[in-house]
């Protein structure tokens, strides 16, 4: 392990009694704090604020003293914290602190501190600390907030489960190999149905998968989750829970290193992307890779660009999985039309312009451009298509939306890269646009938007 700046510890408080000096708004938080531990808390203020006067009013385990703390107070205190004016009023009762032996903090004054308080990440009994050693508070907020977002709140239930738990898992005695694949489970169950309270049937789950003779595994699952278009920060809570949860990550080539970063370390990630008109997996290979994973106990992650539902072949992959008796859940993702007309800061839909919208792919799996499409309705003036896959058939989809009676002029762009470091736009026209996007040469996934609700937009 290398140098810590602090050690982190967690401090029981509950029925000890804890020393407080000062009356102000920070006061009154760390009050609030300390008795939310449990301790029985001792405030010494002459002139004690609203917020703490009405803390106070309201809990027993608060107590108001109308007088500057005494060297004497110390005395039996497990804890002490203070609010100091300035320099002298600190060191002193730092000084008074350390006399009577306990551990002080003088808030905002760490040269007069034995401990700092750090960014509090409450989900009790689990609890989770944030420390940068007074160096970046805001920056120990910020990621408190980060952490806060991915720690759903019915979390507790499962900490406080545990605790419920153990006596219970202890008194079967079982060997330490059957404890620890009853905790690993316990720890999957966990992250996977944060959204929801444990109750006995999962106790009794994770009981018998812990009793499984030599050579048994566990019953495995898959989880098809959406990754967005490419920034990470567009994935969902949930997909970020998936992933944190996950066994195996199968990804897509368009994942960037960044949605792979939220996986857990210990997850095994396997590319499995289709890459056009290249050697690649093919569709029968993920799916038997992903039951026979599944087959072997394991949590799979099946990660996609975009949207699982929409192009993302989810629908065979749902039935393979089915026919192999393998549970599957699908998380949708933010799928790259939406994300383009956000990063454009265009609507795909308006009142007056636009009031229908439609998805298409633009080629077969041969590469060419579908005959099958209802080139009526995606030569409707009044509608906004969003075209998936197009780039290579961008020319001949120009020509035949054109010849089905769409304006030339109809406003078309070509996203490249959407929500990427990397985003290139091309806008022109359905008649020009192919020849602007071939003069561009892109060679990232590309997303060709066409419609009246794009008029203006560069």
């Amino acid at each position: 392990m290398g140098p810590l700046a602090v050690l982190p510890v967690f401090f029981r408080l509950e029925g000890r009694r804890a020393v407080l000096s000062g009356g102000s708004d920070a006061a009154a938080w760390i009050a609030e704090l300390l008795s939310a531990a449990g301790a029985r808390v001792d405030v010494y203020a002459t002139a004690a604020g609203g917020k703490l006067k009405a803390l106070a009013a309201g809990d027993a385990n608060i107590v108001l003293h109308d007088r500057p703390v005494e060297p004497g107070d110390f005395t039996g205190a497990a804890i002490a914290i203070g609010d100091a004016d300035n320099d002298g009023e600190a060191r002193a009762f730092h000084a008074s602190a350390k006399a009577a032996g306990v551990p002080a903090n003088v808030i905002d004054m760490p040269a007069f501190s034995d401990f700092q308080f750090g960014a509090i990440v409450e989900r009790s009994p689990l609890v989770i600390a944030i420390s940068t050693d007074g160096g970046a508070p805001v920056f120990g907020q910020a990621l408190r907030a980060r952490i806060e977002a991915l720690l759903p709140q019915n979390v507790r239930l499962w900490a406080r489960a545990a605790k419920e738990w153990r006596p219970r898992v202890s008194a079967l005695r079982p060997d330490f190999q059957s404890r620890r694949r009853f905790w690993e489970g316990f720890s999957k169950l966990a992250f996977a149905s944060a959204g929801r309270a444990p109750d006995d049937g999962d106790l009794a789950t994770l009981l018998d998968a812990a009793r499984l003779p030599a050579g048994a595994t566990a019953k495995g699952s898959v989880a098809l989750v959406g990754a967005g278009p490419g920034d990470p920060e567009l994935m969902t809570l949930k997909a970020a829970r998936a992933l944190q949860s996950a066994d195996v990550v199968l990804y897509d080539d368009l994942i960037l290193p960044g949605a792979l970063d939220l996986a857990r370390r210990e997850a095994t990630k396997l590319n499995v992307g289709k890459r056009g008109y290249k050697p690649s997996c093919t569709q029968e290979d993920i799916c038997a890779t992903m039951v026979a994973l599944a087959k072997e106990g394991k949590r799979v992650v099946r990660l996609k660009g975009g949207d699982p539902m929409i192009f993302g072949r989810a629908g065979e992959e749902i039935a393979a999985l089915r026919a192999a008796g393998v549970d599957v859940e699908v998380i949708p993702g933010v799928t790259s039309a939406s994300a383009a007309a956000a990063s454009l800061h265009a609507s795909l839909t308006e009142r007056v312009t636009a009031r229908r919208l439609q998805f298409i792919t633009a080629h077969t799996r041969h590469g060419k451009l579908p005959e099958d499409l209802d080139w009526r309705a995606l030569a409707d003036p009044g509608a906004t298509t969003a075209v998936y896959m197009g780039l290579k058939t961008l020319a001949a989809l120009s020509a035949r939306l054109i010849a089905e009676g769409l304006p030339p002029e109809t406003p078309a762009i070509l996203v490249e890269r959407v929500a990427w470091e990397g985003e290139r736009r091309v806008a022109g026209t359905i008649a020009d646009l192919p020849g602007k996007a071939a003069a561009a040469a892109p060679t990232g996934p590309c997303m060709v938007l066409i419609g009246a609700a794009f008029a203006g937009v560069v």
